[in-house]
């Protein structure tokens, strides 16, 4: 019992039912002047031109989000559209959504308005008067017709929630988006998505690195011992901590602001700030750069820069201050990025982490490959990323 009665504690029931008096409410006005069949004939006519305005697409969604969905205009799903047809398939459904729109409309109009008039007559029944539509179905005044009374309020029940069930399925259907717009949805959702893995691996690679080398500078100024030792880590720690929150001001920044350039976000030609915190934290980091860094394009040279900041991130991590021996080339349309170091004892098993497999991703999306385990004695990160 309670699940019937739910749908009728929902306000969105009533408005359902309300969308369908409004889509004849201006045809009705004309039968106050004139009652004629052929006034609905020729309101099915004048709907059909209608429905060829692009802009009558986007009155029919808001007013279908607000009263069917029981959302605003910027509420709710994707599943009603609001924007002007773009195309005649578009402008085809919309004419068929006002036509339908109309016949439902004045069916549930109809039909309710007889139900409601045959309540009332049968309220008036013990009086032995009869209201001035008529009963449907009885005839005669009686008291046991009081009984009756819940039968139309009943079937009343049934048109408002019935009829409210059907208009919004025709919506979803007849102002739902194309097949065109679904994959321009998608192709958006898909952009979001891959925005946020990028973010999420920023402030790992940024953040992590920053964190390590601090790690590790503080680890080895309590084993030194040494005033001055300390005051270099220190000092190391410091300049690592101040440019991990200019990163992370980047990244947010690009958060807040969706349509901020990402140019601001530092590139190879800002490697050796890395190569500088890696070498403050004790790790002897020999360095062979060849070809022009400079014209390495925008995106290419931002995500190689990434991928020399957790391969150096993953050096102090797991070998500590060990020799390092990174190599930067640009040859033949080709950016190689290598980073080598001693195997030690804790080693990452492969293909595991975030920070591996976010450099095999990031590979992967330029169009490159990436190769990262052991390679005659070392730890390797080759990366081989496409110029164009």
């Amino acid at each position: 019992m309670a699940r019937l009665l739910r749908p009728f504690g929902r306000a969105v029931t009533y408005t359902r039912w309300l969308h369908l008096f409004i889509a004849v409410v201006w045809p009705s006005m004309w039968l106050f002047v004139r009652e004629e069949w052929w006034i609905w004939l020729v309101a099915a006519v004048a709907l059909a031109p209608a429905g060829l305005v692009p802009a009558m697409r986007t009155v029919e969604g808001l007013q279908a989000r607000l009263l069917l969905t029981g959302h605003g205009p910027d509420g709710g799903s994707a599943d009603i559209v609001v924007a002007p047809s773009a195309t005649w398939t578009d402008r085809g459904r919309l004419v068929v959504w006002l036509e339908a729109r109309l016949l439902l409309g004045y069916a549930t109009a109809t039909v309710s308005a007889q139900l409601l008039f045959a309540t009332v007559d049968l309220l008036w029944a013990p009086f032995g008067r009869d209201f001035d539509e008529g009963r449907l179905l009885l005839q005669g005044h009686a008291w046991w017709q009081l009984l009756l009374v819940p039968l139309p309020l009943a079937a009343l029940a049934v048109t408002v929630v019935a009829s409210g069930h059907l208009i919004t399925a025709l919506a979803l259907r007849l102002l739902g988006p194309s097949p065109a717009e679904r994959l321009a949805a998608l192709e958006e959702r898909t952009e979001q998505l891959l925005e946020r893995t990028r973010i999420a691996r920023e402030l790992h690679d940024s953040i992590g690195h920053a964190l390590t080398v601090a790690v590790v500078q503080a680890g080895a100024a309590r084993a030194a011992g040494d005033p001055a030792f300390t005051d270099r880590a220190l000092d190391a720690i410091e300049e690592t901590g101040r440019a991990a929150l200019e990163d992370l001001e980047r990244v947010l920044g690009i958060l807040r602001e969706s349509e901020r350039p990402v140019s601001s976000r530092p590139t190879l030609t800002d490697a050796d700030r890395l190569l500088e915190s890696a070498r403050a934290s004790g790790a002897k980091v020999d360095v062979d750069m060849s070809g022009p860094l400079d014209t390495v394009p925008g995106p290419v040279s931002r995500e190689g820069y990434r991928i020399l900041q957790e391969s150096l991130t993953n050096v102090l991590r797991h070998a500590g201050s060990v020799p390092a021996r990174v190599r930067i080339a640009v040859v033949g349309g080709t950016l190689t990025l290598e980073i080598r170091n001693p195997l030690t004892a804790d080693i990452p098993g492969p293909g595991s982490g975030s920070g591996l497999r976010g450099i095999r991703e990031r590979a992967a999306l330029l169009g490159g490959h990436a190769r990262t385990g052991p390679d005659q004695g070392d730890w390797q990160v080759h990366v081989e990323l496409p110029l164009s």
